[in-house]
């Protein structure tokens, strides 16, 4: 069958939308999270449930197409999309149903983790989820999933009960740690190279709907200082008090005075979901410091979840380096404070996030992801308008890594990691790495799944 009849074909027994370069919407489909990347598929199938995710996977093996797996889009490495090949673009499926008394929640791959929290927070329930909303739950749950309770609960990951996949083979499974135990040991931290994931299962807890939550901005001469605060601070605080500690431009916003409005500052974000009075206690000791903006109040957990969706939106260029640090040395904050005072544009931000205490008490060998009592994880993230600012911003931010190093215990989440064996072997270890080469040959022998972080089979 010649290659335009096949894809006239798939099209037409496809219950969503197959997109082609001239069709209505094309463009907007084929955008991605990070700018950087501007690729044009060939198509883009827009799947409305798991058996138009078969049909799609059926219709690339038989084709022999390249393929990019889409959720939410946020792939920092572009892995969303590609050009000339297809896109399988789940995003379209949404829905979750939420047992309140089990405190589970079945959620279609499709849905951001804004639509997400809105679901469950009906009950006052959650899981750990992206600090940016429109994230997607899939990819970032099968890269580890980070987020603002991951001291309190662990990773996304670690409370994910099961998952339905398309396998490469065009089969619709489930996985969980009683059907194929060993995939799903995979799923939680390598996930995207085994299949394509249409549903997924979470334990939830008890969150919200209220929380302390918000920011406070100081002047950015007091970074060091108040790094040493903050890390003071965290490592006796509950596990309850999340956040982070950020290098940023303050926005040209009202609700910023105005003599701080695009001025360099240092920021702390505040997601404390314990005993108020607690939580209030440790903001009083960084309020001790002097902000120019307090932004910290109760306010609906849905509202903390989305308090850095300004700072990164949809299309923007960026490049990010990311790792963890064992111990967040006085030396090692030096560091910090000197490459986050450089940042090329503006828009570049770096963010600490404390570590350890629910993402350690997983054991180690539950999932393929290592280092998990790291007591910090950096981003150095340089974003920028300009195409001409790409070259500076991608310096800065090799070179933070580069300086950062000596300190770094080679911990990123996967979905920060490029597609290097190396890099890769040094996340997982050894062991795990080979666990995973063994998944990747029984599931995905010719690597259909092979934009992500790649695990390669044995055959190469």
């Amino acid at each position: 069958m010649a290659a335009g009849t096949a894809a006239d074909a798939f099209a037409s027994e496809f219950r969503g939308e197959v997109l082609r370069p001239d069709d209505p919407g094309y463009d907007a489909a084929r955008l991605v999270f990070n700018g950087m990347y501007q690729r044009r598929p060939a198509q883009i199938a827009r799947c409305g449930g798991p058996a138009d995710v078969i049909a799609a996977v059926n219709y690339a093996r038989a084709e022999g197409l390249d393929v990019a797996v889409r959720g939410g889009g946020h792939s920092v490495q572009g892995y969303s999309s590609l050009d000339d090949g297809l896109v399988i673009d789940t995003s379209p499926m949404k829905g979750a149903r939420v047992d309140p008394g089990g405190r589970t929640v079945a959620a279609s791959a499709g849905m951001t983790w804004g639509e997400f929290d809105r679901e469950t927070q009906v009950h006052g329930l959650a899981v750990t989820g992206g600090r940016i909303s429109n994230t997607g739950i899939a990819g970032l749950t099968l890269g580890s999933g980070s987020g603002w309770l991951e001291r309190s609960l662990g990773l996304s990951c670690d409370k994910l009960l099961s998952a339905d996949l398309v396998t490469a083979d065009g089969r619709l499974i489930q996985v969980s740690d009683a059907e194929e135990p060993e995939l799903f040991w995979g799923l939680k931290g390598a996930g995207a190279n085994f299949g394509i994931v249409t549903a997924l299962e979470f334990q939830l807890h008890s969150v919200g709907p209220i929380v302390l939550g918000g920011m406070l901005l100081f002047p950015r001469d007091q970074a060091a200082d108040l790094l040493h605060q903050y890390r003071d601070l965290m490592r006796r605080a509950p596990d309850e008090f999340g956040g982070a500690i950020a290098w940023l431009t303050a926005p040209p916003e009202e609700f910023v005075p105005e003599d701080v409005r695009l001025q360099p500052v240092v920021g702390v974000v505040v997601c404390h979901t314990g005993d108020l009075a607690e939580g209030k206690e440790l903001v009083q000791e960084l309020r001790a410091s002097g902000p120019v903006l307090d932004l910290v109040m109760p306010m609906p957990y849905v509202a903390v979840q989305q308090l850095l969706d300004g700072s990164a939106p949809f299309g923007q260029q960026g490049y990010w380096k990311v790792d963890t640090v064992d111990e967040l040395t006085d030396d090692a904050m030096a560091t910090v404070v000197e490459h986050a005072g450089h940042t090329p544009t503006p828009f570049s931000i770096t963010i600490l996030e404390p570590g350890g205490r629910a993402i350690a008490r997983t054991e180690d060998a539950d999932t393929p992801i290592g280092n998990r009592d790291a007591e910090f994880r950096y981003y150095a993230v340089g974003a920028w308008e300009n195409p001409e600012e790409t070259e500076a911003n991608i310096a800065w931010a090799r070179d933070f890594y580069a300086a950062m190093e000596g300190f770094s215990s080679s911990g990123p989440q996967v979905n920060f990691v490029n597609a290097d064996e190396n890099r890769l072997r040094r996340v997982y270890g050894d062991e795990k790495y080979g666990r995973l080469v063994a998944l990747k040959d029984q599931w995905d022998p010719d690597n259909l799944f092979r934009l992500n972080a790649n695990i390669a089979p044995s055959t190469g």
